[in-house]
C-alpha cells in the first residue's frame, strides 16, 4: 500500500483538519477535562503519526504496512480507552484492573514507538532506561537508590494520572502549543512569510553583506514561530543562502550565518517557539514576564549577529545586493502590511493579560480576516483547509515527544529522582555558584544534541533547574539558562545539526560550518552567564540598573564582535584585537570599576582606529593627485 494514494490522503486531511478544528473549538468554548483533552490530541497525533512516518528512513518512505496500519489502529483503542472510560477510570484510581494495565503498557510502548519515528530513538531510549529506574532503582547503590517499584504502579503512574503521558507537558503542547505551530501554518500559507522576507530584503538588502542582515531578520522572525531551528534553516534558508553565496560570503559562513539567526528564534518573544509556553506552566510565572525577560537576552544575541556580520562583509569588502534586485520598501508595506496585524495582536492580547490560548487564536482569525483583502493572498475553505492540516502535522513531533517527556517526569516524581539529582548537583558544586551552573550547561547541552528543545527543557526542569535554584538563582533566571544551552545545542558541534543543515544547503563542509556557527554566536553561550550574574537583564531590579546592564551588554557584544572579526573601523592588528577581547571580558564583569575599563578600552580603540583612517585615507588622496 502506498501512503500518497488518493484514500490515504483524504484520511490524513480528515484526521489532520479534525485534529485541527478541535484544538480551536476547545480553545475558543472551553477545554474538556485536563485528562480527556489531552487523550483526545494524543489519539489524532498516535493515528497521524502511524500513517506519515515510515518505521525506517531506509526503506521506502510511500510505503504503507500492515505493521504502520495495526499499529494506528492500536493507538486509537488505547487512547479511546481513557476517554470513554474515564469516568471509570477515576473510581478506580490507584487500584487499576486489568485492562487497565494492559492497555497502560500498549501506549506506553506506542509513545516510545512514535517518538522514534517522528525525532530519533535518543528520547526514546532516556524514557526507557528511566523507566527501568522506576521499575529496579531499589537496586541501585548510592544517592540514586529508591524502595523500586512494582510494575502496576508505574503503568498506573503513566497511563492513568495526570503525571505521566498525559501530564503538563502534553497539555501544554495540546492547547497554545499546537495554536502557535498552527498560527504558523497560516502564515504559511497565506503568503505571510513570502510578505515578511520581502521586508527584510527592503530593508537591509542594500547594506554591507545585505543578505546576510536579511537572514538574521527574516530567519529570525520565522524561527520564533517555527520553534525548530533545523525546519527553519531549511525553510528559509534555501532562499539566503544561495543569496549570501552570490554577492561574496564564503559557502561555510552563509551557513552558519542562517543557522545562528534561526536557532536564536526560539529565544525571542513573544512566542519563542514552544517551550516557553511550558515554562509558565511549570514555574506558575505569567507567559508575559517570561516574554518580557527574554527581550534583552535576545536583543543581545541579535546584535552580535548583526554586528559580526556588518565586520566580516566590511573586512572582507563585500557590498549589498543590486539595487534592482530589492523590492520598494512603501511597495511591499501597501501589498503585505496587513500580515503586521495578527502578530501586533498577540503581543496586544498578551499584553492585555489574556492567556496565550486566545492570543493564538485571536491571531489566527485575525490572519484569515487581513488575508481577504487581496486577492492573492486570500484564503479560502481550501487554504484553511490545507493549513490546518499542515499544523498537526507539523505539531505531531511535539505531541509525542511531550507524551515521551512526560513519562520521565513522572518517574521522577514517583521516584524522587529530581531531589536526589539536586542533592547530586550541590554536593559537586559546594556553594560554588559556577560549577553548578557549568555542570547545568554541559547537562543542557548534551541532552540539546540528541532532543528536540522543548523535551530538553523539560527533563532538565525537573532535574538541575531546583539545584540552581538552590543556589540562589531567582527561579526565571534558573530556567531560562537550562532553555538557552538546550537551544544552542542545536549549533554546538560535534553535533550542530542545524549547522549541518545550513552547510547542506551552502554545499560547505559541516564541521567548518559548525565550528563558524559556534564563532559568530559565540555571545549565546555567554548571555546565560551574564543574566544569571546580571538578573537586571531579566527586568529585575531597579530601573537605573536595568540601563547601565543593558548599555554595558550592548557595549561588551560589540567589542567581542569586533574581536572575533578582526574588525572595527577597519582591519586590527593583533594588539586592537586583544584589547577589543579583554574590554568585553571587563565589560561583561558585574563591577562599576571594570565597566569603566572596559568602556575606556573601547572608546580609546574607536578614536585610534578613526584617527588612523582619516590619516591613511588623506595620504591615499595625496598620493593620487
Amino acid at each position: 500500500m502506498n501512503r500518497n494514494a488518493r484514500h490515504w490522503k483524504l484520511i490524513i486531511t480528515f484526521f489532520g483538519v479534525m485534529l485541527s478544528l478541535f484544538v480551536l473549538y476547545t480553545a475558543i468554548f472551553g477545554s474538556l477535562v485536563a485528562m480527556k483533552q489531552r487523550a483526545i490530541v494524543l489519539l489524532f497525533s498516535l493515528v497521524l503519526c502511524f500513517i506519515l512516518f515510515p518505521a525506517s528512513k531506509k526503506k521506502n518512505s510511500d510505503r504503507l504496512s500492515f505493521l504502520d496500519i495495526g499499529l494506528a489502529v492500536i493507538s486509537f483503542i488505547v487512547t479511546a480507552y481513557v476517554i470513554v472510560s474515564f469516568d471509570a477510570l477515576i473510581t478506580r484510581m490507584g487500584m487499576p484492573n486489568q485492562m487497565d494495565l494492559i492497555m497502560g503498557a500498549l501506549a506506553v510502548l506506542l509513545i516510545l514507538e512514535a517518538t522514534r519515528r517522528t525525532i530519533g530513538w535518543e528520547l526514546s531510549l532516556i524514557t526507557l532506561v528511566v523507566l527501568l529506574y522506576g521499575l529496579f532503582g531499589n537496586y541501585i547503590p548510592g544517592v540514586f537508590n529508591h524502595r523500586g517499584y512494582s510494575f502496576d504502579r508505574v503503568i498506573n503512574q503513566m497511563y492513568l494520572t495526570t503525571e505521566g503521558i498525559f501530564g503538563v507537558p502534553l497539555g501544554v503542547a495540546a492547547t497554545f502549543v499546537f495554536l502557535f505551530v498552527l498560527f504558523g501554518a497560516f502564515l504559511d500559507k497565506s503568503g505571510a512569510g513570502k510578505f515578511f522576507i520581502d521586508l527584510a530584503i527592503s530593508l537591509a538588502g542594500r547594506s554591507k553583506g545585505g543578505p546576510a542582515k536579511i537572514a538574521i531578520f527574516a530567519s529570525g522572525f520565522m524561527g520564533t514561530i517555527s520553534g525548530s531551528s533545523i525546519a527553519n534553516v531549511v525553510g528559509t534558508g534555501t532562499f539566503t543562502i544561495p543569496l549570501m553565496k552570490r554577492v561574496g560570503y564564503k559557502p561555510h559562513f552563509a551557513g552558519a550565518v542562517e543557522a545562528a539567526a534561526s536557532t536564536g528564534g526560539q529565544i525571542t518573544p513573544p512566542i519563542m517557539g514552544a517551550a516557553a509556553f511550558i515554562m509558565a506552566e511549570l514555574t506558575g510565572l505569567p507567559y508575559m514576564d517570561i516574554a518580557m525577560a527574554a527581550i534583552l537576552p535576545a536583543l543581545l544575541y541579535y546584535i552580535s549577529l548583526y554586528m559580526n556580520v556588518h565586520f566580516e562583509a566590511s573586512r572582507t569588502g563585500l557590498e549589498g545586493m543590486a539595487k534592482e534586485d530589492i523590492p520598494n520598501v512603501k511597495q511591499t508595506l501597501l501589498t503585505g502590511g496587513q500580515f503586521i496585524l495578527p502578530l501586533v495582536m498577540v503581543v496586544a492580547v498578551l499584553a492585555a493579560g489574556s492567556s496565550p490560548t486566545k492570543a493564538a487564536y485571536v491571531a489566527i482569525f485575525s490572519l484569515i480576516a487581513v488575508s481577504m483583502i487581496r486577492a492573492s493572498t486570500r484564503m479560502g475553505i481550501k487554504k484553511i483547509f490545507e493549513a490546518c492540516k499542515e499544523g498537526a502535522e507539523l505539531s505531531i513531533s511535539i505531541i509525542t515527544a511531550t507524551a515521551c517527556a512526560g513519562m520521565i517526569v513522572g518517574t521522577v516524581s514517583l521516584t524522587g529522582l529530581g531531589l536526589k539529582f539536586t542533592d547530586f548537583i550541590i554536593s559537586i558544586a559546594d556553594g560554588h555558584l559556577f560549577l553548578g551552573l557549568f555542570l547545568s550547561m554541559i547537562a543542557s547541552i548534551i541532552l540539546g544534541m540528541s532532543l528536540p528543545t522543548t523535551a530538553t527543557y523539560i527533563v532538565l526542569s525537573v532535574l538541575t533547574a531546583p539545584a540552581l535554584v538552590q543556589l540562589g538563582i531567582p527561579l526565571i533566571a534558573a530556567h531560562m539558562f537550562i532553555l538557552y544551552f538546550g537551544v544552542f545545542a542545536d549549533i554546538t558541534p560535534p553535533v550542530a545539526l542545524a549547522s549541518y543543515a545550513g552547510a547542506g544547503i551552502a554545499n560547505a563542509s559541516p564541521m567548518k560550518t559548525g565550528m563558524t556557527t559556534m564563532k559568530i554566536a559565540i555571545i549565546g553561550f555567554i548571555v546565560p552567564y551574564m543574566f544569571v550574574y546580571f538578573p537586571s537583564l531579566l527586568w529585575v531590579g531597579e530601573t537605573s540598573d536595568i540601563v547601565i546592564a543593558t548599555i554595558t551588554a550592548i557595549l561588551a557584544v560589540i567589542a567581542l564582535a569586533a574581536a572575533i572579526q578582526g574588525y572595527l573601523l577597519r582591519i586590527t592588528t593583533k594588539v586592537e584585537r586583544l584589547i577589543l577581547l579583554l574590554s568585553g571580558a571587563c565589560l561583561l564583569t558585574p563591577e562599576h570599576v571594570t565597566d569603566v575599563v572596559g568602556a575606556i578600552a573601547l572608546v580609546s580603540i574607536f578614536v585610534w582606529q578613526w584617527k588612523t583612517s582619516k590619516q591613511t585615507t588623506q595620504i591615499n588622496i595625496e598620493q593620487a593627485n
